[in-house]
């Protein structure tokens, strides 16, 4: 999972910034990770009391507080969606604790999901069960407007300047995707940003989610713009962002599963992510 902390302040500012405009974005890409082939059960809930998801605040636009100190976030808006599709919306609850502190929670039975980016990886699956993943990191160039480094789609990069950060999964997936671009490594993310602008680097790859933040910034100052991609990689990037409950009750990521899909099929999934992410990441 993308580091929480390195990127949260700059994403809750301009995430503040946009949520009240409520614009809608012509042209903007949308992703649908979902397979609409898929023909799922609805599975019924009506013996469970309560079906309490649990958040943090630490990462938007997924989870933060509001300029209101209201709980809110991609996230937090995805689970009353799917407590709305499965008609326990008088039963959902959502709960924020620390980050650290979701998983053991879970397994304590003071919840029944976590919604806030575990990370789908094979020693959480040892104790957690997943959703299929409803959204996936992408990597994406960003140029400067007036530069002239071609589109990574249409050539290898070979001799083009691309910044990245050093010992990255990015700088790994860079090597191995366009191993003929001229790699400048970094120590931050701000340090290969700062190449870009002072036209060091001809490019910079990096995470589509907080490059498109960055591009929406004043710190940007309308300097730059994605160029080709995305490109997803499970290897390098991770399978993304799944719903986690305990392992011995697959039953409720069944049923999360089936509310996920009518939420894609409903086009509700697009509402949210144009809602959350004003300049798309894919």
């Amino acid at each position: 999972m993308v580091n929480r902390l390195l990127v949260a302040v700059l994403l809750l500012t301009t995430t503040l910034a946009a949520m009240p405009a409520g614009r809608a974005a012509e042209g903007t890409a949308v992703p649908n990770f979902w397979d609409q082939r898929q023909r799922l059960a609805r599975q019924s809930l009506s013996d469970r009391p309560r079906v309490r998801f649990l958040t943090s605040v630490d990462y938007p636009p997924f989870d933060f507080l509001d300029q209101q100190g209201r709980l809110t976030g991609f996230d937090v808006d995805l689970a009353r969606l799917v407590c709305d599709e499965l008609e326990i919306a008088d039963r959902c609850q959502i709960e924020a604790r620390p980050f650290a502190e979701l998983v053991p929670a879970l397994q304590r039975g003071e919840g029944e999901a976590v919604i806030a980016g575990v990370a789908v990886t094979a020693d959480n699956r040892r104790d957690l069960a997943f959703t299929e993943s409803y959204f996936r990191y992408p990597a994406r160039f960003v140029a400067r407007r007036d530069g002239s480094a071609p589109k990574p789609d249409e050539s290898r990069l070979s001799k083009v300047k691309v910044g990245t950060v050093r010992g990255s999964a990015h700088a790994a997936m860079l090597a191995a995707f366009f191993p003929e671009a001229e790699r400048l490594l970094f120590d931050d993310r701000q340090a290969a940003l700062d190449a870009l602008r002072q036209k060091t680097v001809d490019a910079v790859f990096g995470d589509g989610v907080f490059l498109s933040f960055w591009l929406d910034s004043d710190a940007a100052g309308n300097c730059c713009a994605f160029t080709g991609g995305p490109y997803l990689s499970d290897h390098f990037l991770g399978e993304g962002l799944a719903i986690a409950v305990p392992k011995t009750d697959e039953a409720l990521a069944r049923a999360f599963d089936y509310a996920l899909g009518q939420v894609v099929a409903k086009k509700r999934f697009s509402e949210l992510m144009l809602r959350y992410f004003p300049t798309s990441a894919f």
